[in-house]
């Protein structure tokens, strides 16, 4: 797979009584990066602390209060280092964004938000790996995530594409100064600022980045900046199956709302299915009535997902045995589901017998 996904939706829940899912986090630290960027950190109870472990490059989802509906649930990529306490997110405010725009203007240390454990796939196989790192804006956050796991290896090195509108816009600005400073030729920073060079083309990013042409490029940021690292990539001599995108997509349901229970009648001729995940097997019965995500939460099961409606890939599985109805399948490319790959929030049965793999 080849691309992460950001999601948000827009949330109608009034009943904060309801038995939703997530966790109610407090906010321990509020940091100002630029006058539109923040930097937002939640404490992790330690009844909770084997759940917000995290990979660097993932994402959280927030439930952001709004006197409309209830709330509005975003997904903000983790800015903070899995070796730092907690978990943080750094938003930026867009002009007609509601949720990025109350959590900058509003949240205080002392505050408690609900939010939903990481999730993605936006991350390197190794925190010792050789990356070349690519943002625009506020792609930086989950850039910043993998750069700060990289650089506390040993060996990892980073080369760094950072496209911002001008030297004030530049997220992180004064940190990356001083870790380049700090680990010297293993971090290499290329800011590239719009007011005095114009946008970036290919050219100009091919021309950069052939010295790292043996990396696994890893980018972030609005479409016609990803689209322009391929075409670079491309032109330089990249393996361009080794560029790992984060892409942004909207949700039309509710991450949060409670999972539909069973009832007799859908169990009545469930079918079979045998889940091997975290070196554990599982034995379920699977109502065609439900999607596979659904009867693993029901099951007790430590389950990977976040947007519940096929988009972020959060619960990529392989289908090992049988057959499912795919659902939707927008985080997963074709060669993906070539190779038996489905996406747990989605799979339905089709068949009475089935295994799957995470």
């Amino acid at each position: 797979m080849t691309s992460e996904t950001r999601t948000s939706t827009a949330v109608d829940s009034r009943d904060p009584s309801a038995a939703l899912i997530g966790d109610v986090l407090t906010v321990d630290r509020v940091v100002p990066e630029t006058a539109d960027a923040t930097t937002i950190g939640f404490a992790i109870p330690d009844a909770r602390s084997a759940d917000y472990e995290f990979a660097p490059g993932q994402f959280v989802t927030v439930a952001v209060p709004s006197a409309q509906t209830g709330w509005v649930a975003r997904c903000y990529s983790i800015s903070s280092a899995p070796s730092q306490p907690g978990v943080a997110l750094t938003v930026k405010r867009t002009t007609t964004g509601y949720a990025s725009n109350w959590l900058c203007d509003n949240v205080s240390v002392g505050d408690r938000l609900r939010v939903l454990p990481p999730s993605g796939l936006f991350s390197p196989r190794s925190p010792e790996a050789d990356l070349l790192l690519c943002a625009a804006g506020s792609g930086v956050t989950p850039e910043m995530s993998i750069l700060r796991t990289v650089l506390e290896s040993v060996t990892g090195r980073i080369a760094f594409f950072y496209a911002n509108r001008d030297a004030e816009s530049i997220i992180f600005g004064d940190e990356l100064a001083e870790l380049g400073e700090r680990y010297g030729e293993r971090l290499v920073v290329e800011h590239w600022l719009e007011a005095e060079r114009g946008r970036p083309t290919a050219g100009d990013f091919a021309r950069w980045a052939q010295a790292y042409r043996d990396r696994e490029i890893f980018t972030c940021g609005p479409a016609p900046f990803m689209q322009m690292i391929r075409d670079g990539a491309a032109a330089a001599g990249f393996d361009t199956v080794r560029i790992q995108t984060e892409e942004y997509r909207s949700l039309t349901g509710d991450p949060f709302e409670p999972m539909a229970e069973f009832t007799e009648e859908s169990l009545s001729d469930a079918g079979h299915v045998e889940v091997n995940i975290d070196d554990e097997t599982y034995q379920l019965a699977w109502p065609a009535t439900h999607t596979l995500v659904d009867v693993m939460v029901h099951s007790g099961i430590d389950t990977p997902y976040a947007c519940r409606e096929g988009k972020c890939g959060a619960c990529t599985c392989r289908l090992a045995e049988g057959e499912v109805d795919l659902g939707r399948t927008d985080a997963l490319e074709p060669d993906d589901i070539a190779d038996g790959y489905i996406l747990g929030c989605q799979a339905k049965p089709a068949s009475k017998v089935i295994k799957i793999e995470f």
